[in-house]
Order: C-alpha cells, then sequence, then structure tokens
C-alpha cells in the first residue's frame, strides 16, 4: 500500500519515527510536513539522528490564527493526496495539522488513522482539546495508548473503531535514547556532568505570553535555590527581553537544544517541570519525577501514579509543593511495549 504520514511539529516526526521503520519494511510511505512550526533543530542530523528520510512534501504552511492556519494546511493537504491517492494516511496527536489531514483525508474517502488517539484534558479552551475530539471522530481507525484513553472512547461511542496498542514513544524514546548515550555531549558542552540540576520547559500562551506571568513564574522557580536548565524558545526570549526580564540566579537560560541533546538533559535531570503534554509522559517513560505547570492533564494516569504533580502556576503551593514533591519507589506500566509493530499490523489490515 501507499501511507501517507502527515505531520506538522518536531514531536510528531519523533512520534513517526518507530511507526515509520515499521511501515517501510512493507509499504510505500510518503511523508507530508504542514510546516506548522518552524524548527531550527529540524534539520539533516535530526532526520539521520531517528533515521527517517525527509520529508516527501513540506507545505510550509507556517503560523496564523487558528481557523486560518487549519484551512491554510488543509487546502494544501487536499492538493497533495488528490495528486499522491494513498491509501491510507496516518495522524498524529492533537495539532491543527491532525485535525487538517484527517478533515481533508476522510472527505476524499481515505482511510484515516490517528495515532495517540482518544486522550482528553476535558478543557475546551485549549485548542488542542477540540483538535483531538474531532479527529477521533472522523478517522476512521484509532490507536489509542492508554486505558483511559479507551475509556474516553467508550463514553463517546468510538470503542469499535479504537484498538489499545501503548504508546508510540516508549519505542521513540527507547530508539532515541541508546543514540544520544552515545553521540549527544551535551552535559560536557554545557558543564552539567558532575551537576544536580531541574530541567523546566514553557510554552502555553497563559504560561508566557503576559511578561507578569512569566516573571511570576521565573521568580518563584528562582526561590527554590535549585539550579534549573530552561531551553528558551525565541518567542519567548524576546518576551523576556522585551520585558527586561533577563536574569535570574538560578535558572540558566539555554538556546532550544536538538533532539538527541534535549532527551540527554531529560535522562539526567532530577525533576522536569514543564507544562508540555508530550514532557509529562516522556518523563514518566524515563522514570523521572515531573512538576506539570498547569490545572489539567491528557495524562491523567501519570498523575494518579504518583510521579507527576498537577501544580498550576497560581496555586498558592506554587513553587514549595515542588521542593516537597517524592513519587513512590514503585512506578506502574502504563505506556505499553512494541508499540510500533502493534500499530503497523493494525494499519496494514
Amino acid at each position: 500500500m501507499k501511507i501517507a504520514q502527515i505531520v506538522g511539529a518536531r514531536p510528531q516526526f519523533v512520534k513517526l519515527a518507530p511507526l515509520s521503520r515499521e511501515l517501510r519494511k512493507q509499504h510505500r510511505e510518503i511523508i507530508i510536513h504542514s510546516g506548522q512550526h518552524y524548527d531550527l533543530q529540524m534539520n539533516e542530523v535530526f532526520f539521520r539522528d531517528m533515521e527517517i528520510p525527509q520529508p516527501d512534501y513540506n507545505l510550509s504552511i507556517g503560523s496564523g490564527t487558528q481557523g486560518k492556519q487549519t484551512a491554510e494546511i488543509l487546502s494544501a493537504i487536499e492538493q497533495v493526496l488528490l495528486n499522491e491517492k494513498p491509501d491510507r494516511i496516518v495522524v498524529y496527536g492533537d495539532t491543527n495539522t491532525t485535525l487538517a489531514g484527517a478533515l481533508a483525508a476522510v472527505k476524499l474517502g481515505i482511510k484515516t488513522v490517528h495515532v495517540e488517539a482518544c486522550l482528553r484534558s476535558f478543557n475546551r479552551i485549549m485548542p488542542e482539546e477540540i483538535n483531538r475530539i474531532v479527529a477521533d471522530h472522523v478517522c476512521d481507525l484509532l490507536l489509542a495508548p492508554t486505558a483511559k484513553a479507551m475509556e474516553n472512547a467508550k463514553n463517546e461511542g468510538l470503542l469499535k473503531k479504537t484498538h489499545l496498542v501503548g504508546d508510540i514513544m516508549v519505542d521513540s524514546l527507547r530508539f532515541g535514547l541508546a543514540k544520544a548515550e552515545k553521540d549527544s555531549r551535551v552535559l560536557r558542552r554545557l558543564g552539567l556532568e558532575d551537576t544536580e540540576y531541574c530541567l523546566l520547559t514553557l510554552h502555553r500562551p497563559y504560561n508566557v505570553d503576559e511578561p507578569q506571568q512569566l516573571h511570576r513564574i521565573l521568580e518563584g522557580l528562582n526561590h527554590l535555590r535549585r539550579l534549573i536548565i530552561f531551553p528558551v524558545h525565541p518567542r519567548t526570549r524576546n518576551i523576556l527581553h522585551n520585558s527586561n526580564i533577563t536574569s535570574y540566579g538560578n535558572i540558566r537560560f539555554i538556546e532550544p537544544q536538538a533532539y538527541l541533546d534535549f532527551l540527554s538533559l531529560m535522562q539526567h535531570a532530577q525533576v522536569i517541570l514543564s507544562d508540555s503534554g508530550g514532557i509529562q509522559k516522556e518523563a514518566y517513560i524515563l522514570k523521572k519525577p515531573c512538576v506539570t505547570l498547569r490545572y489539567e492533564t491528557e495524562w491523567v494516569e501519570t498523575v494518579a501514579s504518583g510521579w507527576n504533580l498537577l501544580l498550576p502556576v497560581n496555586d498558592p503551593a506554587f513553587p514549595e509543593a515542588i521542593r516537597e514533591f517524592r513519587p513512590p519507589e514503585a512506578q506502574p506500566e502504563i505506556f505499553g511495549s512494541q508499540v510500533a509493530e502493534k500499530m503497523a499490523k493494525l494499519i496494514s489490515a
């Protein structure tokens, strides 16, 4: 079969990589990159490290309002699908590319697969929540990562087309960590080889767009008196610069890191602080305590296990709860194994 994989950001390429390696064993694959997120780190080195081909199509859509960006991606993908006529398309996660790719394919009668299906944060203010709900309801085959996702599928009448396969990031991280251990020199470069540190990522608009809120978060974390490594997105760095928020004694701002280097930083961190959905899950798989700087999470199992602490930055317990956070010794396996192989079999059926 000809299978088109549709992605729009580096995290989706990371998820695509292990499934791509499986699908290429028996099918012809084309990769369509919407260009929804521009990422300096997604270069030839990234594709070489992940052992996947560069995209067959880069649509270079770029940023825009929710409606405008989604519409432009949908229109551009539709034209590619009309030309290529794939037998299957695969979309990932919850971005505008996910929604646009799914809509374009189902309207053309192409069997459509959603990876990381049936996750819910139950917060419809988040555009990602709308994207995942619509994608799940229009796609033909839903590949769910967890038992909780299967429960969501049942509650929404989607169970007949949903399969519990585990989370593709288990395979991605296993592959990436082996590469990082061998090739990454980031700890030496940053002088962190014998240093304890926390790793911070922030990108949610409600955490970074308002300078006062961003200052409040960084000021609070600075009071923990622990070294915090913060790879800063260029957009966030501009907000910091334009607001004269430039220095905190215990927070070290660094440039965004290449994928393998970031994996190495995660692997050696004491605690991971983040407002990212994906990083919560990766922290769990890496057996790293995670503090999620949000009100809700799609990965409720990680919270129930005691390894992920939900801590909104407006909570009176912020930031002191971070100092007191200790996960239990036991960690249940919730994300499965050999996930890409299971997915490839279902997609090929």
